[in-house]
């Protein structure tokens, strides 16, 4: 679980999931799948890795994004 947003919503939001801040990746939460079911009940946007990363924030995001233009 991702955010393209910021980590604040990000932390905000696998709290009311009940995650534990040490389940923090860097910049990703790892969900098993009936917390994922749980997760996607509550309305979050589920994106594939493409579009992942054209909403990304940083470099990556950057770089995708000028690709996706040039194309």
């Amino acid at each position: 679980m991702v955010s393209d947003a910021d980590f604040e919503e990000l932390h905000a939001f696998a709290a009311r999931l009940g995650i534990p801040r040490r389940g923090f990746h860097g910049d990703h939460y790892d969900l098993p799948p009936p917390v994922r079911e749980r997760a996607l009940a509550l309305g979050p946007v589920e994106v594939g890795t493409g579009d992942l990363v054209l909403r990304m924030a940083g470099a990556r995001g950057d770089r995708a994004r000028s690709r996706r233009a040039r194309a």
